[in-house]
């Protein structure tokens, strides 16, 4: 009989005094611990997760958060690689939470981000956390927000936020970052019929990305174009300035200097007139409501009496012999909520 390996002994659960001093001591196998734990779904992680979160307040929140969004193919991660590497040869700190798209089938993640920002990834202040968006709506992982406050108390001067850039996502990358960057791409006039209202009133800046070789000029006449169409519009704390438009390249890393002093500037902006604080409460106060209805659509989900008819209520809406609002109802009445209260 062939020998076997011993089995490696498994460590046992971090403690929460444990987590709260490996994070407060910028220990990086601890965060990830710490960040693992927070993106479970067992309920008793989560209460664990909650107590680490109050134990580590109240947190130095002095950071840089910063939210990017763009299209597939407009090179995010290419661009949050050289904005990274920019920052950590100032001597900033900077961690990334790259929101990778999840399989709608299988839950799973392609996590291919990191390898896209192979720079990045082998510097000794730099933290990459790929994370999966799977069951969430907007292109933004479950706890984006709650990892990025771990990653403040872990010492990071920079938070990214990188999205998948569908649908809600814009909205709510807002909701958690102090500025806003949307990457566009060179030859911008689809960009610029396709751009919806909400994002015009969210974007604090536009990168045209991509500006090199046979498309420099190309940026540069997108560029334009935004100034036109931005001019004229509010910034979404109500004030008359006009997002700042820039163009660059990732893959040259030139123009990323501008891209991170207008970033520094506009932190500078909001923290004079007193807005960086107002703008961080008016966030938590809508996290609340986010993570009531994150919590309750989980609750719906895995009641025993929905799972029981969930099945049997798809295949007649799909088959057109049951109307989705009756549907809707049943699913509410199996969960406990009559049909009076919803009156």
């Amino acid at each position: 009989m062939p020998n076997e390996m011993p089995s490696k002994p498994r460590r046992p659960e971090w403690t929460i005094e444990e987590l709260v001093e490996g994070v407060r001591q910028r220990r990086i196998e601890v965060l990830a611990r710490a960040l693992t734990l927070l993106e479970s779904s067992l309920p008793r992680h989560q209460l664990l997760a909650e107590e680490l979160l109050s134990r580590l307040l109240p947190l130095d929140n002095k950071g840089v958060r910063i939210g990017i969004t763009g299209a597939p193919g407009s090179g995010k991660s290419t661009f949050i690689n050289a904005l990274g590497m920019h920052l950590v040869r100032q001597g900033l700190r900077v961690a990334v939470l790259a929101v990778d798209p999840s399989s709608g089938i299988s839950g799973g993640s392609i996590l291919g981000d990191k390898t896209r920002m192979s720079g990045l990834a082998n510097e000794p202040s730099a933290y990459i956390r790929p994370c999966p968006a799977a069951g969430t709506l907007g292109g933004v992982a479950r706890k984006s927000r709650e990892a990025m406050l771990l990653c403040e108390a872990a010492g990071y001067d920079v938070v990214i936020v990188e999205t998948v850039g569908v649908g809600q996502s814009e909205t709510m990358v807002a909701d958690m970052t102090d500025t806003f960057v949307a990457l566009m791409l060179p030859g911008a006039g689809d960009e610029l019929q396709a751009m919806k209202r909400g994002l015009l009133e969210l974007v604090d800046i536009i990168a045209v990305n991509k500006a090199d070789g046979e498309f420099r000029i190309a940026a540069e006449v997108a560029a334009r174009q935004f100034h036109v169409l931005f001019e004229s519009l509010p910034s979404r704390d109500g004030e008359a300035s006009a997002p700042k438009i820039f163009t660059c390249s990732a893959r040259e890393q030139t123009g990323i200097d501008r891209i991170w002093e207008a970033i520094r500037q506009h932190q500078d902006e909001l923290l004079a007139t007193g807005q960086l604080g107002e703008r961080r409460r008016r966030q938590e106060l809508r996290w609340i409501w986010n993570s009531v209805e994150d919590r309750l659509r989980q609750a719906l989900q895995s009641h025993p009496g929905v799972r029981e008819i969930r099945e049997s209520l798809e295949r007649q809406v799909l088959a057109g012999t049951l109307p989705a609002e009756v549907a809707a109802r049943r699913i509410l009445e199996a969960f406990g909520i009559p049909a009076a209260s919803r009156e």
